[in-house]
């Protein structure tokens, strides 16, 4: 399968909204509500360049995966780092390459940005998920994530 890896436009954002929707069904922390989805899509895909990246994967014309990523500051780090979120790969698309190439592509904006961290936050229950991080160089820390909804 030829697979192609470019920056999302405003007119991919309802597929997009579909992939979340079955992202979000795996993790007990998040439920699929496309009108929430559909506005900080749009949030992220118009946003100053740098700021954050959102990409998907593009196979035979359709889109089968995407990618979210967002710069923030640490005080730890003292410089720029970055939250990587929503990566998603249609079920029927799994295991051949394109959650690796959506990662690469953040790894090389989040470089090319001089960012000196990326983190994630993976369901813990989504064993696959964890699995795929761990052995793509991520680790687990000693940190718990914690929130506070407004």
């Amino acid at each position: 399968m030829d697979i192609t890896i470019r920056t999302a436009c405003p007119g991919d954002i309802p597929r997009m909204s579909d992939l979340l929707d079955e992202l979000f069904s795996l993790e007990s922390d998040f439920e699929p509500d496309v009108v929430k989805q559909v506005k900080g899509l749009g949030m992220l895909v118009t946003e100053p360049a740098g700021t954050s990246l959102v990409l998907v994967a593009v196979a035979q014309g359709q889109i089968i995966g995407m990618a979210t990523a967002q710069a923030l500051v640490s005080t730890a780090e003292g410089g720029r780092v970055g939250l990587v979120e929503d990566v998603v790969v249609d079920s029927r698309c799994r295991c051949r390459g394109v959650g690796t190439m959506l990662l690469t592509r953040i790894i090389d904006w989040a470089r090319g940005n001089k960012f000196t961290r990326l983190q994630l936050l993976a369901d813990r229950t989504n064993h696959a998920a964890v699995a795929f991080y761990c052995s793509r160089g991520w680790s687990a820390t000693g940190l718990n994530c914690m929130r506070m909804m407004l």
